[in-house]
């Protein structure tokens, strides 16, 4: 099935809104031949008379009538086409579909956010929070364009990987279990507390379970929770203590204190894209913004 072109909808809506095919064709900067040619093409297309002479003018038959507005519906559309790609183009708009872990989304996007919506209002950023292999998948298969997580994490031979920030781990306890006169924390010192850790398989807590193993111990743990927020909580309620990033604590937290590890301990957080990625300006932007907040 042969379908009319945008070019000879254009000539046909313009010999309509002038009355002739002499002033269309120079409206258009065509030949007088070269748009009748085009007009006698997309009658054969549609199969039916379009225009017809009335009083010298070239009127629209009832079919051409008809015609008129789903052929300024396909105009505008491709007007609108134009319009987003010179957007994108410019680096006025775009869409990025981030994925990360919850800390990340609460403690360290926020900011970036910000400053990219005053730098680009235009770009609009998906935000997909889930666990890192789910994230690093999505990335994989192109339902995401980059990730924000935790090292190390099992890439794919597609899937290359940037630091962008390193997260000092901190112990977290009660104002009630922390110990005297001990400044900075080993994992003696925990080894002998309640512990309140990250679920078993979160890239946090094997960082964590090497730490302990470096001291010769195995954590074993009253509670294994998935979220930092909770852990927090317990925590401040006398119910644990913890190890957790600083990027997830925020600023102090009433009812704990916190206090460094010996030997110090971090996590690196990474972004992670596709290698064959089209990096637009919406995604260069966001990958810019995300170095710049992690000190990069």
């Amino acid at each position: 099935m042969h379908y009319p072109s945008l070019r000879q909808l254009r000539t046909f809506l313009s010999v309509v809104e002038t009355g002739g095919v002499t002033a269309a064709a120079q409206g258009l900067g065509l030949t007088q031949p070269a748009a009748s040619q085009q007009l006698r093409e997309l009658e054969r297309i549609m199969g039916v008379r379009l225009l017809e002479r009335v009083a010298g003018r070239a009127v629209p038959t009832a079919a051409g009538r008809a015609l008129v507005e789903p052929a300024r519906r396909a105009q505008a559309a491709v007007e609108d086409a134009r319009a987003v790609a010179v957007a994108h183009r410019s680096g006025e708009a775009g869409h990025v579909r981030l994925g990360t872990g919850a800390t990340a989304c609460i403690h360290f996007l926020p900011p970036v956010l910000a400053e990219l919506n005053e730098r680009m209002p235009g770009l609009e950023v998906i935000i997909a929070t889930g666990n890192t292999p789910d994230i690093l998948r999505r990335v994989e298969g192109g339902d995401l364009d980059a990730a924000l997580v935790t090292l190390p994490a099992a890439l794919g031979r597609s899937l290359t990987a940037t630091r962008v920030a390193t997260d000092a781990l901190v112990a977290l306890l009660p104002e009630g279990m922390a110990p005297q006169g001990r400044p900075a924390l080993t994992a003696a010192d925990l080894k002998g507390l309640p512990l309140i850790l990250y679920e078993a398989g979160a890239n946090t807590r094997a960082i964590i379970d090497t730490w302990f193993r470096r001291a010769g111990l195995v954590p074993r743990p009253i509670m294994e929770l998935g979220s930092v927020e909770a852990i927090k909580v317990l925590v401040a309620g006398g119910r644990g203590c913890s190890v957790l990033p600083s990027l997830a604590l925020g600023g102090d937290v009433a009812g704990a204190v916190v206090r460094p590890l010996r030997p110090a301990l971090a996590r690196q957080l990474a972004v992670v894209v596709r290698k064959e990625k089209v990096v637009d300006r919406g995604l260069a932007r966001l990958l810019g913004a995300l170095k710049i907040a992690g000190g990069q």
